[in-house]
């Protein structure tokens, strides 16, 4: 347990004063680093994609079909295991100019998506308790469902109107950002100096590429140095005189890739490769940094604060403030996946009911839309009203998911769905681990071949499988509701095949398989 400061002598408190300013300015050095990273990795999507990968990015690419951004942006968020870096990603290539905003409105669907795995492979730790293993994966599980279900509304709808686009558009029109060199270079201030001496871009080059330009394309984006020595004064002087294959500058100055003999796929391969690994390590550092500065304060507030209810008639009031201390918490440790999964074990001991869990999940998804925001502040001047759209997209589509699924009760459809299955693995706990396996990675690898192989294979194999799904959920309503509505050999599924409409003949063929497999002992997911 963390020693009270009033136990601890002077040399103790002076030490514990010590170490919180350090993990402090730790905290404020991680977060330059990863602004940083977040410039360096736009200039090396430039010079990855500028030329050659920039039109496979604008003009018939993988990206401009919904459904595959859409998988794309669920598959990368699966193996970075973060949205806030996968939808770092995604505003880094709009503000290098790989990716329209447009493009990028269904990968940043797909990040919400990814990261809820997260906390759903959390519940599985809790797998050797029925009771336990049923309020755990009910309380991941809802956040899993609010984000397919979003998807599932919100995706068509914006292909269908684009009114996210349109939105955020006028909201970034209103912000009176302007083009070229008057505009607010925000964060560039204290980045410019890291980031200008590890690399630097000719912008004269990129623009002309951006206008098709064709003798851009045999430039160098690489701002090159030239030295030449006058006649006039006996020294090396900074003289911009134009070589071949060189674009030259009047101002003086340097950056470690000046005169390093590669191309620009090359060096922009490394610069790619390291900064997501800077990247990627600031985020986890700033994580475990605020976890080792918060302790246990994040559990106690959540006890105080989530499960004491408003008087009435103010008791609905309590729901909101969860959302906005889950985005309040998310903002703080950076990570919608850090949050929730810290929440999923207390609704499995039963701590925060899954009631509670629900706005906390929605809030955590708002809070870690800021590192996406951050990430566009720190956009170049020119592609900064790009980059922020885009992050304001995911803001605006998760308030409209909440909007859709929380306000009114009936519409609280992830909690229905999300008990529903906590039942059934609590029954099989098997069955957890194939929805796993099938939401996060089989039905994404369907779609996206689907999606690749055209639009008439998707429509002709997707549209009788979506059909069929609505039938069959129609039934079940009735069949619950107004059987009477039904033919008699619809009131249940008993015509069918019983290993067709049910768990039980599989549940001792897979676990049967598991104890042979695992160990003499029966595994914790059967019986």
């Amino acid at each position: 347990l963390p020693v009270s400061p009033s136990d601890l002598d002077a040399k103790g408190k002076v030490l514990r004063v010590v170490t919180s300013a350090g993990k402090g300015l730790l905290l404020l050095g991680f977060l330059y680093m990863f602004i940083c990273s977040l410039d360096i990795l736009s200039s090396a999507f430039q010079l990855v994609g500028g030329k050659a990968a920039g039109d496979i990015f604008t003009e018939g690419s993988v990206l401009s079909n919904p459904l595959a951004g859409l998988v794309i942006g669920v598959l990368v968020t699966l193996l970075v295991q973060s949205s806030s870096t996968s939808s770092s990603i995604v505003v880094s290539m709009v503000s290098s100019g790989l990716l329209q905003v447009q493009m990028a409105v269904p990968v940043i669907m797909g990040t919400n998506i990814g990261t809820s795995v997260t906390n759903t492979l959390v519940a599985m730790t809790q797998a050797g308790d029925r009771n336990k293993f049923r309020r755990a994966f009910a309380g991941a599980t809802v956040h899993d469902f609010f984000n397919w279900l979003s998807v599932l509304v919100f995706l068509p709808l914006e292909v269908a109107s684009g009114y996210m686009y349109k939105l955020t558009k006028l909201l970034v029109d209103s912000f009176n950002i302007q083009g070229g060199e008057k505009t607010p270079e925000l964060l560039h201030v204290i980045t410019d100096p890291l980031t200008k001496a590890i690399i630097e871009l000719d912008k004269s080059v990129i623009s002309g590429i951006a206008t098709g330009d064709p003798a851009a394309r045999n430039k160098s984006l690489i701002l090159k140095w030239c030295k030449t020595f006058t006649n006039v004064v006996k020294k090396t002087s900074n003289v911009c005189r134009p070589s071949p294959g060189n674009v030259c500058c009047t101002s003086p100055g340097n950056h470690i890739f000046v005169n390093v003999d590669l191309s620009d796929l090359a060096i922009g391969l490394i610069l790619l490769a390291l900064s997501l690994l800077v990247l990627c390590s600031c985020l986890i550092l700033i994580v475990k940094l605020l976890n080792s500065m918060l302790k246990g304060q994040v559990a106690m507030v959540i006890k105080k604060v989530l499960n004491t209810d408003f008087p009435f008639p103010f008791g609905w009031v309590t729901g909101y403030i969860a959302i906005l201390v889950g985005a309040g918490m998310t903002f703080i440790v950076q990570s919608s996946s850090v949050f929730t999964s810290a929440i999923t074990p207390l609704v499995g001991i039963g701590v925060i009911s899954i009631e509670r869990a629900y706005p906390l999940s929605l809030g955590a998804n708002i809070g870690t839309t800021t590192t996406a925001i951050l990430a566009a502040m720190a956009a170049p001047g020119d592609t900064l009203a790009n980059a922020l759209q885009i992050a304001l997209i995911h803001f605006v589509f998760n308030v409209s998911g909440i909007i859709l699924w929380y306000p009114i009760p009936f519409t609280r459809i992830p909690i229905r769905l999300a008990k529903a299955l906590g039942d059934i693995t609590a029954e099989y706990r098997w069955f957890a681990g194939v929805y796993i396996i099938s939401c996060f990675f089989l039905l994404p690898l369907f779609v996206f071949g689907l999606s690749m192989a055209g639009w008439k294979v998707l429509v002709g194999v997707g549209v009788p499988i979506v059909a069929l799904l609505i039938i069959v959920i129609v039934v079940n309503v009735l069949q619950a509701r107004l059987p009477r509505c039904l033919p008699a050999v619809l009131h249940s599924w008993d015509f069918l095949p019983l290993w067709a409409h049910s768990l039980e003949p599989w549940d001792p063929i897979l676990c049967q398989n598991a104890h042979h497999i695992i160990s003499p002992h029966p595994p914790p997911m059967c019986g």
